[in-house]
């Protein structure tokens, strides 16, 4: 055998040793995992990263709060490393378990935990919503515009108030609509109340409504489908799921932060540790495709200023997590 051969073989073996060491593992945020948003998201990571090593991704879908805590635990007592704990309403369930397993890599999407074995991956969803819903005010013709979240929370909030900064920057007349669908986690998987919230929206006079509800948001697409008007999906890009109704959807790429992990793990280069991901990283935007790029292509060179200035910081776009207030 010659040299190089024998090295392309050793090369090999050591990268499959290397991947066979890993074994990850994903325990989903309450919903479905094929929400269309954000389960769907993290589960279109784990499966590039299937796709590309071959490695199999265990999964659990909890049905409840109570199921999360023992959820993680069976994942790690398995010998699941890295675990990718979705949402966070994992967050206390996560810092028990991470404890418990010291030696095991746990990454969070959404939520900090702060001990020495997690990875905390959080995103700047402030300026991805601030895109959107400039973009809204921009396409709307009535001067009122919507929105429907999903659970109230600081996190939905944060979404809300980016939006309608992103709005007033636009139009400062401009009525910012809102809702929140519940006060628990079935609000995430309610598409029927979004319907009616987005309905009562649309009957007060806004023509654009973005949803930041997770599969709840269904129905809020239908809504303005039904009645002629315009919606913006969240989280993953969800323009194909009512084509001409769909604006445009507020990226946040979960998918990203799950391969991400798996395949710094199976790297050797995993890191615990807190990771903000925001227009400059690419970690947050707004969807173009085929379904919408008719739709706002009048917008783009507008949109393209916008992201530059928050990228260079001449435009600040306020946080509402840092003090639970909404600023303009």
């Amino acid at each position: 055998m010659s040299k190089y051969l024998l090295a392309l073989v050793v090369s090999s073996l050591s990268t499959m040793a290397m991947a066979e060491e890993i074994k990850p593992a994903i325990v989903y945020d309450l919903g479905t995992k094929f929400d269309k948003s954000f389960n769907e998201g993290v589960s279109n990571g784990a499966k590039r990263f299937t796709e590309e090593t071959k490695l199999e991704v265990r999964e659990f879908e909890p049905a409840n709060d109570s199921q999360i805590e023992q959820a993680i635990r069976k994942m790690a007592s398995r010998g699941s490393d890295p675990v990718i704990s979705v949402g966070f309403s994992q967050a206390n369930a996560l810092g028990i378990v991470a404890k418990e397993f010291p030696k095991t890599s746990f990454t969070i999407i959404d939520m900090v935990v702060d001990q020495p074995n997690v990875r905390s991956v959080t995103f700047k969803e402030e300026q991805g919503s601030f895109l959107v819903g400039a973009l809204a005010a921009m396409a709307s013709k009535t001067g009122k515009i919507g929105f429907v979240g999903g659970q109230d929370i600081a996190l939905i909030r944060k979404f809300a108030c980016g939006y309608e900064q992103g709005a007033k920057h636009v139009n400062k007349q401009i009525e910012v609509f809102q809702n929140m669908t519940g006060s628990t986690g079935a609000a995430w998987n309610n598409p029927s109340k979004g319907g009616e919230l987005a309905k009562s929206q649309f009957d007060r006079g806004a023509d654009v409504v973005f949803a930041a509800a997770g599969g709840t948001g269904i129905g809020v697409y239908q809504a303005a489908k039904d009645n002629g008007k315009f919606a913006i999906g969240v989280d993953s890009n969800q323009n194909h799921l009512q084509p001409g109704t769909m604006l445009t959807s507020m990226i946040k790429r979960v998918d990203n932060a799950a391969y991400d992990t798996f395949k710094a793990k199976m790297d050797g280069a995993w890191q615990a540790g807190v990771v903000s991901l925001g227009l400059a990283e690419k970690g947050v935007g707004w969807a173009v495709d085929e379904h919408n790029e008719a739709l706002v292509k009048p917008y783009m060179e507008k949109m393209a200023e916008l992201e530059k200035g928050i990228i260079d910081g001449s435009i600040k776009v306020h946080d509402y997590m840092t003090d639970n207030k909404c600023e303009y």
